[in-house]
């Protein structure tokens, strides 16, 4: 009996090993005949054994002949590939041209690792850490800076509603919209880095001032105008746009194509016209758009419409498809529309529209070489834009509001105590924290692989829709830590314009609910995975007999891939991650290293079983791809909090911030993996995927009390832990602006505390009467409670808190809307009906 206990153990081993390795057919064929030879002779011994015979000896050897057999590529291909390529192909669905193009998008990064359940970490490390040239330092600290103090936030967004006439005048002046664009042209040509930071230090000041900045340095005429232009376009626009001497704005969305651009019914027709007095071949647009930011300041109209070619003027058939062209907005039959008032912020947005306008076809951006490219265009231009506009604000955005929320929470006091220091406020500070902390993480490593020319279009979608809803969720905790100073609006309010301008970051660029659940995960496993996408094009191959081989070469590694990925998830979740890989140097870190290589094993494994049993269908399974899109996210995330750790050199009290992040990321990876595996609809496939990925249960936990409580404390105090989380803001220590203030009075406040505490005892005492008409600071230092310096420097805690916990309020006519009278309201109300 224990020779065979030992067989067994070996052979168990055997298959762990041969499929981790990702071992090829003959290997296993050699294994499995050498397990039936030792069975049949080797185990005949002292406890009673004999030697298989007759039939059950016989057919003990057909796995091996079965595998031997696949082992010859021949025979394995006609037996096994050919029957399995054909009916694939069969079933396959058509990649619509569109979703083609998004496929083609981009590029793989590091996605592609974690889809492969074994991420290099060499790979993650040699991202460059945030680097800026010395030009780009001084524009930070300069120009930026400047900008920054010309913002009165409550005029921008309150009293005029609009963008002021100097600040565009200061941003055209200072080359802000020309950041992406290069000096050859007439721009700063700015790292993705710094664009970011200049961004995100713009967004921490006004979000309606950062988005005219934002926007000509996104998706837009002048990126698409450098990357696909023709040389007269370049050498045109490219200054002017630099220079701010045109505005532009890029028209994408209409009234019934948002996300789906195949249903977009903006159209041109190629045809023959005059312009400037000669006969053209040209473009007959009509288009309708809506949603479009700095519209009604545009001078320069990008245009994106579907393009038939209904006589084969060009040769290039009937149906083009979607093109790109740029038309001025004083264009005879060009219509700019009046202004949408997003969550009623003051940046400029609105419609545009045009019927029967013609324009030469040299106004397509790139030319005639390039109509019916527009999609690609724009999914190039998205997945790198898509990394650095929105996540530069978002996490800007956490880091001002951490700095702000933990001032006043340490100012603020109630039952005599600091509201930061209460656990049932310390809880949404602690997620503050790590929003801070993570956001500007990510941010920072993804700009960096976009600056060395990755355009990562899974790892974008991530970034868009994980930092704005963890920067939502950093608002609201805030709104919640400020109460009543925070619901109540006016000049000294620093948290309603990033409330107000929330909705929008969540639904522009791709709403995250759609970026969620049908792009990031998708999408993601055609473009990350190691071998589906090569399947997909060998069974969609003209050639059949070259797709064939193809297939065949892919689907034998795919199989290969899939048991390692099945039996390393089961080994590493039975030992914890003991064994997980684990870089050099990864001193304080390993743990995580470990628990993120096990975690990765886990993700490639149920997001290639998912895909290989729903297949086509997993399309209309998004609530199963938006649960696999958050763990990949969690993946991703925690990646690049351990790299921004080591970047920053490991300080010390930053340990605790990076285990709050990884236990609560690891957390949550695991809680949208049970989602995906409680709710998979293939019942055996189910109950696979629970044993292999949770074989004793699930494990992770969120990160406990005491360590939140630490975070908090690094932060309600000035010094370097709360500088670093807060870093590339705009900081003023300006009494007279809301937020000098609360620096101003957090600094007098901490040096207070030891003279606070002896009043608050002489309070309690009945020794000190502190109400509304006395001298409570006065009394306490003639009774000997305080000396007459700390009476001094409570006296100026006293003045300085009762400002920053003070309330706007107005009188009813300052707020009374006189501009919406009557006339006023039937004419808006016309207009929507029309």
């Amino acid at each position: 009996m224990t020779a065979i206990v030992v067989f067994i153990v070996l052979c168990v081993a055997a298959i762990f090993v041969l499929a981790m390795r990702r071992a090829p057919i003959w290997a296993w064929a050699a294994a499995a005949a050498a397990a039936v030879f030792v069975w049949q002779t080797g185990l005949s011994d002292g406890d009673g054994h004999e030697p298989a015979s007759g039939v059950l000896g016989i057919l003990a050897w057909l796995p091996v002949v079965i595998l031997a057999g696949l082992s010859i590529p021949a025979l394995r291909r006609a037996v096994l590939i050919a029957p399995l390529f054909r009916k694939i192909k069969g079933i396959l669905p058509r990649v619509s041209a569109t979703e083609q193009e998004a496929l083609n998008a981009g590029t793989i990064g590091f996605d592609a690792e974690l889809f492969s359940g074994q991420p290099n970490w060499e790979k993650l490390r040699a991202v460059p850490p945030i680097i800026l040239t010395e030009e780009e330092k001084a524009f930070l600290e300069g120009p930026t800076s400047e900008l920054c103090r010309m913002v009165d936030d409550w005029a921008i967004r309150h009293t005029e509603k609009a963008i002021p006439e100097d600040i565009w005048a200061f941003v055209k002046e200072h080359g802000f919209l020309g950041m992406l664009i290069s000096k050859e042209h007439g721009g700063l040509g700015f790292s993705p880095q710094a664009q970011s930071l200049v961004l995100g230090k713009i967004a921490s000041r006004s979000p309606d001032v950062c988005t005219i900045v934002m926007v000509p340095n996104s998706l837009g005429p002048g990126e698409l105008i450098e990357k696909y232009g023709t040389p007269e376009q370049k050498d045109y626009y490219l200054p002017r746009l630099a220079k701010g001497l045109e505005v532009p704005c890029f028209s994408l969305t209409g009234p019934t194509s948002g996300s789906d651009a195949a249903t977009m019914r903006d159209v041109g027709y190629v045809t023959r016209g005059r312009h400037e007095g000669k006969e053209v071949v040209g473009i007959r647009l009509s288009w309708e758009k809506r949603y479009i930011t700095l519209g009604p300041n545009a001078t320069l109209v990008g245009l994106a419409f579907r393009l038939f070619d209904r006589e084969n003027i060009l040769g290039r058939g009937a149906d083009i498809g979607i093109t790109v062209a740029l038309v001025p907005a004083t264009h005879p039959g060009v219509s700019i529309g009046r202004r949408h008032l997003p969550s009623g912020t003051a940046f400029p947005n609105g419609p545009n529209w045009g019927k029967d306008v013609f324009i030469p076809i040299d106004w397509v951006i790139g030319g005639e070489k390039m109509v019916g490219q527009g999609w690609r265009m724009l999914m190039e231009c998205l997945a790198a834009g898509r990394s650095i506009s929105l996540p530069s604000t978002s996490a800007a955005g956490a880091k001002s509001l951490l700095r702000n929320t933990s001032a006043y929470a340490r100012i603020r006091k109630q039952f005599d105590l600091p509201i930061g220091k209460m656990e049932g406020l310390e809880e949404p500070l602690a997620r503050m924290v790590e929003v801070a902390y993570v956001n500007e993480a990510a941010r920072g490593v993804t700009a960096s692989m976009v600056g060395r020319g990755e355009k990562p279009s899974v790892i974008s979608a991530i970034m868009k829709y994980q930092t704005t809803e963890r920067m939502r969720r950093s608002l609201n905790d805030a709104m919640d830590l400020h109460g009543g100073r925070a619901v109540c609006d006016g000049p000294t309010n620093y948290l309603q314009s990033a409330y107000q301008m929330m909705p929008v970051g969540i639904t522009v660029e791709g709403a995250n609910i759609l970026t969620r659940s049908l792009i990031t995960f998708a999408q993601g496993a055609l473009r990350s995975h190691p071998y589906l996408y090569q399947e997909i094009q060998a069974c969609q191959d003209a050639d059949e007999e070259r797709g064939l081989a193809l297939f065949d070469a892919a689907f034998s590694k795919h199989v290969s891939f899939s048991l390692s990925s099945m039996f390393g998830a089961v080994f590493h979740n039975l030992t914890f991650g003991l064994f997980a890989h684990v870089p050099e140097k990864a001193y304080g870190t390993a743990e995580w290293y470990r628990q993120l290589w096990r975690a990765a094993r886990s993700f490639a494994f149920v997001a290639d079983l998912t895909v290989a049993v729903l297949g086509g269908a997993l399309k209309t399974k998004q609530k199963l791809t938006g649960r696999l899109a958050d763990a990949l996210s969690e993946l991703y995330l925690l990646c690049c909090v351990l790299k921004r750790y080591e970047d920053d050199g490991k300080p010390a009290n930053d340990r605790f911030i990076v285990a709050l992040a990884a236990q609560n990321g690891l957390y949550r990876f695991q809680e949208a993996m049970r989602g995906t595996i409680d709710n998979f609809p293939v019942a055996p496939v189910r109950w696979l995927m629970r044993a292999v990925v949770f074989p004793l249960g699930a494990r992770y936990r969120p990160a406990p009390d005491w360590l939140g409580h630490k975070v908090v404390e690094l932060v309600l105090s000035p010094g370097e832990v709360r500088d670093r989380l807060t870093r590339f803001i705009y900081v003023t220590h300006d009494v007279n602006d809301p937020v000098g203030l609360l620096e101003a009075a957090l600094v007098k406040v901490v040096a207070a505390e030891v003279a606070d505490k002896k009043l608050d005892r002489a309070v309690r005492a009945g020794q000190v009467r502190r109400v509304h008409g006395t001298d409570w600071i006065g009394e306490a230092a003639a009774q000997g409670v305080i000396t007459d310096g700390e009476a001094h420097l409570l006296r100026e805690v006293e003045q300085l808190t009762a400002r920053v916990i003070a309330v706007d309020h107005f009188d009813p006519a300052e707020v009374k809307p006189h501009y919406m009278t009557a006339g006023h309201n039937a004419r808006a109300m016309q207009s929507a009906a029309e």
